[in-house]
């Protein structure tokens, strides 16, 4: 009994100690729940402890045995998978087995992902205007799950719109869910606040909701308008000024303002974000179309302005073609040097007190730079117009400065040349002279200035020979070489007049020569030639005569000679040649023999008296020579001896 009692309380000890040991060891898992959500990119970690075991070995799996997608550590008693980060590969139920000896216990917990990181954006698809449509759009970046998200859009508040997104995704994947809205602000929407609040409801019980909420103040905007510039002190000015360019804008915000030139190709150059637009000693090339803009976010508003810097720095220069000659015509120039604008530009040619021409500028101007604007007018003076005064008058308006100079002008007296002309010559005594007189030559013309006298001799060439500048040109005592032509030039700057005069030195005959050829004795027939000459220069009157009994008989010669053909016996005599002119005469005499020709010997001549003889002496010697040749011949011997 004892020791069946022994056994039996030796068995309830041993049950009791198995009791006692399993109900000692156990395992707990932290977190403490039987789900949890975590979001993808941060770090979770399962931790599982065992109790009541010293050496416990753990085991972690999913139920569908996947990947862990994560790191055990394990340090004594507890096990801990660390996921870092998460993501969607760690959307399991995740089991943890403690295995103690020969005992084994399991806990499990479920891990649910879900993406809802960032804050709702707010976009606007302009920026919002008083009375124009704009709309805006309200997302949540990267969510999952999105069917579980919902977005609502409120103004001030006032909920505009709600959203959700009911249909499950097809894929585990992040989205950008967004709902837009579109409205026209008002006046009274000025400072409103735009609220985009997005709501993730994750948990299946009545767990509050994970919520973002964005807010963005209603900025609504005005457009520019009433752009208006000031300019002072005009918009027309004179070059070296300054001047000053006020622009204002309206708008909301309040428009930047910028100042541009309009470039001639219609492009705008920047020139100042300031309101205030100064320059300072403005040129002819500042002139244009400045451009005042009015910018802010929602539009832009220009306003122009024309500048005109007006160049007129000097007056008018008169310019003619040549010197002022009567009769000759000539092109006066009128020019006003480096003018701007010229389309305004108004000239006038004045001569005396009548308008000779007057000239208005083309309205198109080609190109902003100082140009050189001019009128020609072509008259033909005359000796009256000296002293009239030529008047070159330019205008160019300033309508709205009346205080600066509008008007310049130059003036020149004219001063009309004379071509010399009516030049004359006058000779004392006379232009024909004697030897060893005196003569005095005179020269005098007429023009404006008065023209200068210069005296010259032609030369045989035909070259003039400079020999005076006086008007009056003397010989004292002259010579027969200073016969020949002499000029008489009345020169200016316009012209020459010229006139000549013939001047002769006469001296008495002298030099003469009275010849006859072949000599001054011939024979009845010859040709004989009687000829006077006279050294004479210039030559002097030459006259041939024949002594006759009853005084002289004049000769018909041909410059001073006398020819007789085939003289006879009757023009043997005397022969004279008288030459004379205005001073004096000579003269000369010759006598010319003709012999008379005997009447037989024109028949018998000694000559032919030789001729007959030696005729008559040749033929009987022919004759001898031949007989005694025959003779020779005969004989068989010949001497020239015997012949």
């Amino acid at each position: 009994m004892l020791r069946k009692m022994f056994v039996i309380f030796g068995i309830s000890d041993i049950l009791w100690m198995v009791f006692a040991v399993s109900q000692a060891f156990k395992v707990d898992m932290f977190p403490n729940e039987y789900k949890i959500f975590a979001q993808i990119g941060d770090s979770v970690s399962l931790t599982c402890s065992a109790t009541g075991c010293e050496s416990p070995s753990f085991s972690w799996r999913t139920q569908i045995d996947s990947p862990l997608n994560g790191k055990v550590k394990n340090e004594g008693t507890t096990s801990t998978l660390i996921m870092d980060p998460v993501s969607f590969g760690n959307e399991h139920q995740y089991l943890c087995t403690v295995t103690c000896k020969d005992m084994k216990r399991e806990k499990a917990i479920r891990v649910e992902i879900y993406s809802f990181s960032k804050d709702p954006e707010i976009h606007l698809s302009r920026p919002p205007e008083v009375g124009k449509p704009v709309t805006v759009t309200c997302s949540v970046p990267d969510v999952y799950p999105f069917e579980r998200l919902e977005i609502e859009f409120l103004k001030g508040n006032r909920s505009m719109k709600v959203q959700e997104f009911l249909e499950p995704s097809e894929k585990k994947a992040q989205e950008t869910k967004s709902l837009e809205v579109t409205f026209s602000p008002t006046d009274e929407d000025i400072g409103k606040a735009l609220v985009c609040q997005a709501t993730l409801h994750i948990y299946d019980d009545d767990s509050p909701p994970k919520e973002r909420k964005t807010t963005k103040e209603l900025e609504v905007y005005i457009s520019p308008k009433d752009t208006a510039v000031s300019v002072n002190p005009s918009t027309r000015l004179q070059e070296g000024d300054s001047v000053t360019m006020t622009c204002t804008s309206a708008g909301l915000p309040a428009p930047r303002i910028l100042w541009s030139k309009k470039l001639d190709n219609g492009n705008l150059q920047l020139l100042s974000e300031n309101a205030t637009l100064t320059l300072i000693s403005i040129r002819a090339e500042d002139s244009g179309i400045y451009v005042c803009e009015g910018d802010n976010p929602v539009g832009k508003d220009r306003k122009e302005v024309k500048l005109i810097v007006q160049a007129f720095p000097s007056d008018p220069e008169i310019e003619m073609s040549g010197p002022l000659v009567s009769g000759n015509p000539v092109t006066v120039s009128c020019k006003v040097p480096n003018v701007y604008p010229f389309d305004r530009l108004e000239m006038e040619l004045f001569k005396g007190e009548s308008i000779m021409m007057n000239k208005v500028f083309s309205k198109d101007v080609s190109k902003k730079a100082l140009e050189t604007k001019s009128l020609e007018k072509t008259f033909i003076p005359t000796a009256e117009d000296t002293g009239n005064v030529l008047v070159c008058l330019a205008r160019l308006p300033i309508d709205e400065m009346e205080f600066e100079l509008k008007q310049r002008q130059s003036t020149q007296t004219l001063y009309v040349n004379v071509a010399p002309r009516d030049t004359t010559i006058l000779v004392s005594p006379s232009s024909i002279l004697e030897e060893g007189s005196s003569v005095n030559m005179t020269c005098s013309s007429n023009g404006l200035p008065a023209p200068k006298i210069l005296w010259s001799r032609q030369l045989s060439n035909g070259n003039l020979q400079p020999i005076s500048e006086n008007e009056t040109l003397t010989f004292m005592a002259t010579k027969m070489e200073d016969s020949g032509i002499y000029v008489c030039e009345g020169i200016n700057q316009v012209g020459i007049s010229r006139k000549e005069v013939k001047l002769i030195i006469q001296v008495a005959p002298k030099d003469i020569q009275l010849t006859a050829f072949p000599s001054e004795s011939v024979k009845e027939g010859d040709t004989v030639i009687i000829s006077c000459t006279c050294g004479n220069v210039p030559p002097t009157l030459v006259i041939l005569k024949k002594k006759a009994e009853t005084g002289y008989t004049v000769l018909k010669s041909t410059g001073g000679a006398y020819t007789i053909h085939r003289a006879q016996l009757e023009d043997a005599g005397v022969y004279q040649c008288e030459s004379k002119n205005e001073v004096g005469s000579q003269l000369r005499s010759l006598t010319l023999d003709v012999k008379g020709r005997e009447s037989n010997k024109d028949y018998f001549s000694p000559e032919l008296l030789v001729l007959y003889c030696a005729f008559f002496l040749i033929i009987p010697a022919i004759g001898m020579i031949i007989y005694f040749a025959r003779k020779a011949s005969m004989t068989g011997s010949y001497s020239l001896v015997e012949a």
